[in-house]
């Protein structure tokens, strides 16, 4: 890893910033093993001491308290979103936004889930209160499928807010005692939303 010497010396960064790098090394890792990650072993991914983790942090737990913050944080699916081009057809915007959100998902799930399963358990006094804050991420997102889309509302029969609401119910639902393959593709999940279930020739009149 030839970059860890710069990584040690990288001049001007403030606690903030490498509360991030930390977090960002740390992510994939705990995301694999839990809270059994080791913070010697975060240190080495980071290309840092260990002890400048303990410089930022208090303790293991801290550190891992925010990576759950940072996986559950919509940030980076809404910058996603929003550089979703809105001249592309409207199944290919859908597209790439199931395809963004599943990804947010799964890093949501996979961390959350593999911390839970190895025992650890968020100190909530820790947090800075953010009341209603779950609420105001699915709002958040909510809002980015609206605006990609709006610009098809003419051709619509439901208004583009009740068309993202339907959208994003059925991204959500996760068959979770079924096979992976029985999930629609990205692109499947898009084609019945538009277009529903029935097979053309067939349809019901």
């Amino acid at each position: 890893m030839t970059d860890i010497p710069a990584r040690r010396r990288a001049p001007g960064m403030s606690a903030e910033q490498r509360r991030a790098m930390i977090v960002a090394a740390a992510l994939p890792l705990v995301a694999e093993h839990g809270a059994a990650v080791t913070t010697s072993r975060i240190a080495r991914a980071a290309g840092i001491g260990e002890g400048t983790i303990f410089r930022v942090f208090a303790d293991k737990d801290e550190l891992l308290d925010a990576c759950v913050a940072e996986a559950v944080n919509p940030d980076h699916v809404l910058r996603e979103l929003a550089s979703i081009p809105l001249d592309e057809p409207l199944p290919a915007r859908l597209t790439e936004a199931a395809e963004a959100l599943r990804a947010h998902l799964a890093r949501m799930g996979a961390v959350v889930g593999t911390l839970h399963a190895s025992g650890h358990r968020r100190d909530r006094a820790r947090e800075e209160p953010a009341p209603g804050s779950r609420e105001a991420s699915v709002r958040a997102i909510t809002e980015a499928v609206t605006e990609l889309i709006e610009p098809d509302r003419a051709a619509l029969r439901l208004p583009p807010g009740k068309v993202a609401a339907v959208f994003l119910g059925m991204l959500f639902t996760q068959l979770r005692d079924e096979p992976a393959d029985a999930d629609p593709t990205p692109a499947e999940l898009v084609d019945v939303l538009l277009h529903g279930s029935y097979d053309e020739p067939r349809r019901a009149t």
